[in-house]
């Protein structure tokens, strides 16, 4: 075995001082990443081994008394070394590679979140979109590799591919061997000497693509719809992660929404809603005829069967219910005003008075203009 202090190239009676130095100027010069060569790893790990046994003032006392590198001499008997005991006790985190495997590049990549703008029409029938993402994808130079084509990763020199190295600690148990990331590999067990020049050895690059959606009928404001897999790709090309689609609706000038139905006002004049008329009002499915009957009150709310919206978990449409607002003319000629005072000297129509109250009446109202 190699004399310590010959690796380092100090005197056996060195201060610290001087074997810091000594191993910082050599640990610079024979670093892999500095020097990647094979003889050049070789003596980074003598060098490194010599300071630790020399820089710990116990150990470099039993070194000089001829006791080997052990913290504890040779004299562990049939019991073995103090780190097979401390292992007895405390598990595989005395031990290096029994620490913990190395950590994988590959990683989930994160979820992704979309927002878009629907018309009501498109909530009562459903509507598919191709939505422009910008996010993360696989790269297409190293698929992922991270490596420049036809190079790959190699073992780390430091840690062997463990990705985690011993190191000594002093506690109240004397000197502890301990296990910690490698920082060479940063625990990957493996280095990338060539990285891929496209994504700078991520395995993955940002760019725009696109995504083709079914949006459902029956969604309403801040519903999220889930794609599975659609979201950004994992670092050294990981699974995707998910992608939201959340929805918001705009608002239409003539229909509102109330659960699944569809609500709508009615104006009618004063003849038809006395007589009664048949009209076609334009609705979200195109024209539909209505029947308004003779006789029919402002605040009476008439009903087309399955013209509403397609619940978001059924095929059953709600309805289209339209509330009745009677227009009472505002200016009359004198002919007009002639025949009204006829017509209300015929009907001897009672004066104004208070009638019973009547809840339904303010609850037609209500949902009549319960969007405004």
């Amino acid at each position: 075995m190699a004399d310590h202090y010959e690796v380092l190239g100090v005197s056996r009676d060195a201060t610290p001082d001087e074997i810091k130095k000594a191993y910082r100027r050599l640990a610079r010069e024979l670093h892999p990443d500095v020097n990647p060569s094979e003889e050049a790893s070789e003596r980074f790990k003598l060098v490194t081994h010599a300071y630790d046994v020399l820089n710990d003032p116990d150990q470099r006392a039993r070194y000089d008394m001829g006791g080997g590198d052990s913290p504890f001499g040779g004299g562990a008997g049939n019991f073995g070394g103090f780190g097979d005991i401390f292992e007895t006790f405390f598990g595989a985190a005395a031990g290096g590679a029994r620490a913990g495997r190395p950590r994988s590049r590959r990683e989930r990549g994160q979820d992704a979140l979309v927002r878009v703008t629907l018309e009501l029409k498109d909530v009562v029938f459903g509507v598919h979109r191709e939505l422009e993402v910008d996010t993360a994808v696989l790269c297409e130079t190293c698929h992922g590799s991270c490596t420049q084509p036809g190079t790959s990763p190699v073992t780390c020199e430091i840690c062997h591919g463990s990705g985690h190295v011993q190191r000594q600690v002093r506690s109240l148990l004397g000197n502890v061997v301990t296990s910690q990331p490698c920082n060479v590999c940063q625990g990957y067990g493996t280095t990338i000497p060539y990285p891929c020049a496209t994504c700078q050895g991520q395995g993955r690059v940002r760019a725009r693509r696109t995504v083709a959606i079914d949006i459902p009928a029956g969604v309403e404001s801040g519903l999220r719809l889930q794609l599975p897999g659609s979201g950004e790709v994992g670092p050294a090309g990981g699974p995707n992660g998910d992608l939201y689609i959340e929805v918001s609706v705009q608002p239409h000038e003539v229909f509102s929404r109330d659960g699944d139905d569809l609500l709508a006002t009615l104006e009618v004049s004063m003849p038809d809603a006395i007589l009664g008329a048949t009209t076609t009002i334009e609705s979200l499915d195109g024209p539909v005829e209505l029947e308004i009957r003779p006789g029919v009150q402002g605040g009476d709310v008439l009903t087309i069967k399955g013209r509403g919206i397609t619940p978001l978990r059924g095929s059953q449409r709600g309805d289209l219910r339209v509330g009745v607002h009677v227009v009472t003319p505002t200016r009359l000629d004198h002919k007009e005003r002639q025949l009204i005072e006829e017509f209300a000297k015929r009907t001897k129509a009672p004066a104004p008075r208070l009638a019973e109250f009547h809840q339904g009446l303010f609850a037609k109202l209500r949902d009549r203009f319960r969007n405004g």
